[in-house]
């Protein structure tokens, strides 16, 4: 299996088998992100204890990879730093912005390093950032409510 498959077969075994799908209460911040491109929508919430995120949930329609993205997402997220996530969100985008020009690093994406080969396709990058973009905003709405 070359590394392009073994990609392909991360993004599917997320989407048959979305980690954190449902959208779960108590929340702390509820977003709702529509890509316009190709219509995969969003509805993300996100719970936290502190500054350390307890919970991401959420309820998706669209495409495979939009749904495989934020599958992985939240499980590189949940129990981690609020600053840790949006530090993450910029990497992520970073190589998704790359065109496949960027080799990110296995040990900081782990399961997302599958998506490197998706930033060579434009048209497929707003779809795997739509979840990265959600958490994004209510992360930081969760922590605008606390201060």
């Amino acid at each position: 299996m070359n590394i392009d498959e073994l990609y392909q077969t991360i993004i599917l075994d997320h989407y048959r088998e979305k980690h954190h799908s449902g959208l779960r209460d108590p929340f702390d911040a509820e977003v709702h992100h529509v890509n316009p491109s190709c219509g995969d929508e969003l509805t993300l919430r996100i719970v936290l204890d502190g500054s350390t995120i307890r919970d991401v949930s959420y309820d998706a329609e669209g495409c495979s990879i939009s749904q495989a993205s934020t599958s992985v997402m939240t499980d590189l997220l949940i129990g981690g730093s609020v600053d840790h996530a949006l530090e993450l969100h910029d990497k992520f985008l970073e190589m998704m912005q790359s065109q496949g020009r960027i080799e990110p690093d296995e040990d900081v994406f782990e399961d997302a390093i599958a998506f490197a080969g998706v930033s060579k396709f434009p048209a497929r990058v707003k779809c795997a950032l739509l979840g990265w973009s959600a958490v994004r905003d209510a992360a930081l709405q969760a922590t605008a409510k606390e201060a």
